[in-house]
């Protein structure tokens, strides 16, 4: 990746000027079927490109109450456009229910925002959306009137588990679930492995219009075809290995199953979620501390997250194992 990086081609992209970035761009819309993408710094700023891009101010986007886009983002849609977030409860597979978005669907009414957009992550903490209700809850909003965005900043992840269980190809799999959405967010530096950025993929039209909100927002770099050229490497050589992830994930979740006071859930991906209970959950602040002692690193704003990607191996999942247990076992 390194390699690749000091050898691309550069130019100023602010001007749509950098070759590698127009070819970062040119790939991952035709990976995923769409006329046109955008390479940004951040998810975050993908999600706020397509949102605006999709509504106005005094519109709304229904969205889940743990999705990214409006639980993480700062309350960017809000702050920076005067999008109203209508956020819904999951159910417990990390779906929104249909009949919630269904009732959430405000009338063309004065006294009500305007309903514009139905916001779809996947995964969704690791989960992956059924295929079959992805196109039920897209086929409802598209019924409605309503656009429809998925923020698949680890849509790959979701791709490599849906070809495990359909038999099928990643790539076709991702492609899959990207159209049943007319804007898609995709990152390259979470379990793809490169350093930066992520791509908005959409329409001509939709792409310019996000393409001006980039520029708002300060996500227009110069000559950032080297980063582009990472990402790009990344779609190549980094996609069918996420499957390796998913392995080590089930191992980490095997290897904490049975300690007293931990609830460790099924992973699903590359996600692990241990909650604390009774006594343990008196020592969690004790036990992120002696975890990142070691070097081993895990978020712990609402849940324990473990996360495996390209830069852990089985070693490292076994010495995680080995400290959780230490401690608990001291």
């Amino acid at each position: 990746m390194r390699a690749a990086m000091a050898a691309a081609p550069l130019g100023d992209d602010v001007f749509g000027a950098d070759p590698s970035v127009n070819a970062l761009q040119e790939k991952i819309a035709d990976m995923l079927g769409f006329e046109a993408a955008l390479f940004v710094p951040t998810g975050t700023q993908s999600n706020l490109c397509a949102i605006l891009s999709h509504c106005g101010r005094g519109d709304e986007y229904i969205v889940g109450q743990q999705a990214h886009a409006y639980r993480w983002e700062g309350g960017g849609a809000a702050v920076f456009g005067s999008v109203q977030p209508q956020p819904l409860d999951h159910a417990a597979d990390g779906t929104l229910p249909i009949s919630a978005i269904e009732a959430a669907i405000k009338p063309d009414d004065a006294h009500f925002a305007r309903t514009r957009l139905l916001a779809l992550e996947n995964t969704l903490g690791g989960k992956l959306l059924p295929f079959d209700y992805v196109q039920a809850a897209t086929d409802l909003a598209k019924a409605k009137g309503l656009q429809r965005h998925l923020d698949g900043a680890r849509l790959f992840n979701a791709a490599v588990a849906q070809a495990a269980q359909s038999g099928g190809d990643v790539r076709v799999e991702a492609r899959r679930i990207a159209q049943c959405f007319e804007s898609v967010s995709v990152c390259f530096s979470k379990g793809l492995g490169a350093p930066i950025g992520s791509a908005l993929c959409g329409s001509r039209e939709l792409i310019a219009s996000a393409h001006r909100i980039r520029k708002m927002a300060g996500g227009g770099m110069r000559q950032s075809g080297f980063l582009a050229a990472a990402a790009s490497h990344a779609l190549d050589h980094h996609i069918d290995r996420l499957a390796d992830d998913h392995a080590l994930a089930k191992r980490l979740a095997a290897g904490l199953a049975g300690i007293d006071g931990l609830m460790v859930e099924a992973p699903q991906t590359n996600m692990v979620f241990v909650d604390l209970t009774g006594a343990a959950k008196e020592r969690s602040v004790e036990l992120l501390a002696a975890l990142n002692a070691q070097g081993i690193h895990t978020m712990g704003l609402y849940r324990l997250r473990f996360v495996t990607h390209l830069d852990v191996d089985a070693a490292g999942v076994d010495r995680a194992v080995t400290a959780i247990r230490g401690f608990f076992n001291a």
